[in-house]
């Protein structure tokens, strides 16, 4: 990352006192996703940092990850945090990831932290993980597809119909809180 650029995002402080811009990475399994995760907390701390666990098997056809879980990182010193939160999620499978309803309650702030993905049904609202008055802070302000380069070409259409689902849904939810952003993650960039 360019120096001004990083030095930009160190800097960087909301225009409200408390708010935070919340990242939802999403995207097939085995696309990088928790790397991605560990990469950005590594570039933002200067030292190689593994906080979120990654599968580092190179053809897998389940997700490792199977909560959804919110990573802050720390600046220098650790008294404070950046004013922005990554989410990680299952994956995108054909029939045992995560479902394209979990990511729009997601989306709108209604997934908590630690819940762990059914891929057999959505989360309910009378699930303890059912966030019922998400914050602003609770919502996605930035929605990142993390796609594996090396298999962009060969990726089969159920999971592109996924995708694209869940693109209408964060442009739906307004193009001024949801901007949605593509990112291809070569696998041989992982850490």
């Amino acid at each position: 990352m360019h120096f001004s650029a990083l030095q930009h995002v160190k800097d960087y402080k909301p225009p409200t006192e408390g708010q935070h811009i919340r990242i939802l990475l999403h995207g097939p399994v085995g696309a990088g996703k928790s790397s991605f995760i560990n990469s950005v907390q590594s570039v933002l701390r200067g030292r190689i940092y593994r906080q979120a666990l990654a599968d580092n098997v190179e053809s897998t056809s389940t997700s490792f990850t199977r909560k959804f879980r919110t990573y802050k990182i720390p600046k220098e010193g650790g008294q404070s945090f950046y004013p922005f939160v990554l989410n990680d999620m299952m994956g995108l499978e054909i029939r045992d990831g995560v479902l394209v309803d979990d990511v729009k309650l997601a989306l709108r702030g209604h997934v908590r932290d630690g819940y762990k993905f059914n891929p057999a049904s959505k989360l309910s609202e009378d699930d303890p993980f059912y966030n019922k008055n998400p914050s602003t802070n609770d919502r996605v302000h930035v929605l990142v597809l993390v796609i594996c380069a090396n298999t962009v070409s060969v990726m089969r259409d159920e999971i592109v119909q996924k995708i694209q689902e869940i693109k209408r849904e964060a442009s739906d939810l307004g193009e001024n809180r949801n901007p949605f952003f593509f990112c291809v993650f070569n696998r041989s960039c992982c850490l």
